[in-house]
């Protein structure tokens, strides 16, 4: 029997509530530089600035009547109001709901009328388009909605009973209070960013959220020399955490507003910093500028990966850049599961994903919710301090949980000897060609070893004879090629088993991902699926 792996649990100082701990990080951390950077600027504060600022807005938020229990979205990107709001929805007791910004009024009223937000605070424009004005034209405004606060320099008129992001720390702001609230009670509802079509609200509690951010997992400032480049989006709950270790611990950080590879890697030479966190594609990106001469990257030690599926290739090849690497996994719904160190020798680094972190306990199991023996591939299940609340549709918490409150996460991979997990694959993902079972991330892997690949996805298309045949989507480094030919000799030589050799290639120039850097196999099999007889 597959016994459960626990590494003890995680310490929470001082009161265990989000307003409590932003409140206490401002007041030992207030001297700490936290930079928003833009493409056309940056904008330098310290930790104790930003917290005075976001009291004002949180003041002006209980003027309007918002307090505990009440939902309010954000949907602004990793920039200063951004940070500012979502700090003072937190300081208000509310519950925030951050949405990414690339969400149109379909996905938005969705949100909104689920989650029954009482407020919504969003952009008038977006990537130099009108945005807020746009948005509710298009969508009818859910009952529940109240308050809508708009960041710009004049509020739209056709947006009935909107207010200016500065009135909430002008004239609307009053003396901000200090709310009672329940460790338990709900502080977050995040949706999950569309890996599938249809969205889920994923809520947790301010115990979650703590475990999460007082986590062994989660970087100290031990000797004043951290200093931590932030890429995930804010929409993202990898984006929302990132900001509460800022406001938490006090880490010197510099934010992302816009993913843009060359910037970031100008921000790390600039900064000086030594620490980042980001998905696959983005860690690919800053390699790719150190190797054209863009940034020298001398400083940056450390780089945790994660949100999608990462290649032991690139692994290695942050190592002979000078840069230790490793891989780490979680969710939405349990943020941090496992994580590699800077200390793992190389080969743990590049081909799991770490140890269970503390307080985390993981159960491999069959399809029927059994222990399967170690070293086998099962669906991983798990649960601990950092775990959600449940689904903000409870009808999904049926299929999600096994007895014990132990999650089903859809996730299949196996541990070793040593307590490190390796993920291989999605439940979802696995192509069953002929009756055989294909892992499509080791197809993955092998894929990405090939000197022309810059970045693939490996899916599954239906096939009348072999109930799916393995088809890869890559991204091809510029001036190179690739085709079947090329890719079933590379295949030839990986010693994989011959019917795990893709049977279709796709080059693309860019493979569709969410804001968290996750690829959407959903739309690459609607994409490359050929329409049947007689369909055009």
């Amino acid at each position: 029997m597959n016994r459960a792996v626990e590494t003890g649990s995680a310490a929470i100082a001082g009161e265990p509530t989000l307003a409590a701990q932003i409140s206490r990080g401002a007041a030992e951390h207030s001297g700490v530089q936290v930079v928003f950077a833009a493409v056309d600027g940056v904008r330098e504060t310290t930790l104790g600035a930003l917290v005075a600022e976001a009291e004002r807005v949180a003041g002006g938020l209980q003027g309007q009547g918002i307090g505990p229990g009440d939902v309010v979205a954000v949907q602004l990107g990793s920039t200063y109001e951004g940070a500012i709001t979502q700090a003072a929805v937190a300081l208000c007791g509310a519950v925030l709901l951050p949405i990414v910004q690339i969400y149109g009024p379909r996905e938005l009223a969705f949100i909104l009328r689920q989650s029954a937000a009482v407020a919504l605070v969003l952009p008038a424009t977006f990537h130099g388009r009108e945005h807020a004005a746009a948005l509710f034209r298009e969508m009818d405004r859910p009952p529940a909605l109240r308050t809508v606060v708009v960041v710009a320099d004049a509020v739209p008129v056709d947006i009935e009973g909107a207010v200016a992001f500065a009135d909430l720390t002008g004239h609307l702001s009053g003396p901000f209070a200090a709310p009672v609230l329940d460790r338990d009670a709900c502080a977050m509802l995040v949706y999950t960013s569309g890996t599938t079509s249809d969205p889920k609200g994923v809520q947790h509690s301010h115990r979650s959220l703590l475990a999460e951010v007082f986590s062994p997992a989660v970087k100290r400032d031990q000797d004043g020399h951290l200093r931590q480049l932030a890429i995930f989006p804010a929409g993202h709950v990898a984006g929302l955490l990132g900001l509460l270790r800022v406001l938490v611990h006090g880490t010197s950080t510099v934010v992302l507003e816009t993913w843009d590879p060359a910037h970031a890697a100008r921000l790390v030479d600039q900064y000086r910093l030594t620490y980042g966190v980001g998905a696959p594609v983005q860690l690919i990106g800053l390699l790719d500028e150190q190797a054209r001469g863009t940034a020298t990257l001398a400083s940056l030690r450390e780089f945790m990966t994660g949100a999608a599926g990462v290649p032991p290739a690139l692994i290695v090849r942050a190592e002979a850049a000078g840069l230790r690497a490793y891989r780490c996994y979680g969710s939405s719904e349990h943020p941090t599961i496992s994580t590699g160190t800077a200390d793992d020798p190389l080969e743990k680094r590049a081909n799991t994903d770490g140890r269970i972190i503390a307080g985390t306990e993981v159960r491999i199991v069959d399809d029927e919710g059994n222990d399967l023996p170690p070293g086998t591939d099962g669906e991983i299940a798990s649960r601990g301090g950092e775990l959600f609340l449940g689904y903000a549709d409870p009808e999904l918490d049926a299929g999600a949980f096994l007895p014990g409150r132990w999650f089903r996460t859809g996730d299949i991979g196996r541990m070793d000897a040593d307590g490190y997990l390796t993920i291989t694959d999605r439940k979802k993902d696995i192509i069953i060609r002929g009756g055989e079972n294909i892992s499509s991330k080791q197809v993955e892997d092998v894929l990405a070893e090939h000197p022309a690949v810059l970045d693939a996805a490996v899916v599954g298309l239906a096939d009348p004879l072999m109930g799916e045949r393995v088809c890869a989507v890559v991204v091809v480094r510029p001036g190179e090629r690739l085709g079947l030919e090329e890719v079933r000799r590379h295949f030839a030589g990986s010693g994989l088993a011959r019917q795990k050799t893709p049977e279709r290639v796709e080059v693309v120039d860019e493979l569709p991902r969410t804001p968290a850097g996750k690829i959407q196999k959903f739309e690459l099999r609607r994409r490359f699926t050929a329409p049947a007889d007689g369909e055009v």
